[in-house]
């Protein structure tokens, strides 16, 4: 057990400082994980409002607003009134931010590191306790959060 709560901890700080380490992805402009993922989440969510996006990132309105005020000064993103509700702003990617899109894309696919063949040879016995396990990390979590 102790070994894998000290796995587990790695792993997570691993996670989290992969998310804060600034990286290009084909720009002259460095963006964080998160920034790069509101970009994919505009990328493959094209003509979403503001809202939609808080919502599928988990987040406010508010707080998808000040990420995108950064996004869309360095011309990564555009906002627009939507023809259909003047009140309403959609959310697309500019050219630019399509370079970044896409070699986000490309990143995660020449970096996953055999992770995806690994996957491939696991029995459906073994996947499914690897589920249960981080099914129950993600509830611990959940709880300890709504304790705070």
């Amino acid at each position: 057990m102790k070994k894998i709560k000290q796995k587990l901890h790695s792993v997570l700080k691993l996670a989290q400082q992969m998310e804060t380490k600034p990286r290009k992805y084909g720009t002259d402009i460095m963006l964080t994980g998160v920034e790069i993922h509101l970009i994919e989440l505009v990328g493959d969510n094209d003509n979403s409002s503001v809202t939609d996006v808080a919502k599928l990132y988990g987040v406010t309105k508010g707080a998808i607003s000040q990420r995108f005020k950064k996004l869309e000064h360095e011309k990564l993103i555009k906002k627009d009134t939507d023809p259909t509700n003047s009140s309403r702003a959609i959310v697309n990617l500019t050219s630019k931010g399509k370079v970044a899109y896409f070699a986000h894309k490309h990143w995660h696919e020449t970096m996953e590191g055999g992770y995806t063949e690994y996957w491939k040879t696991l029995e459906p016995e073994k996947i499914a306790v690897i589920e249960e396990f981080l099914t129950k990390i993600e509830l611990f979590f959940q709880r300890m959060l709504e304790i705070e």
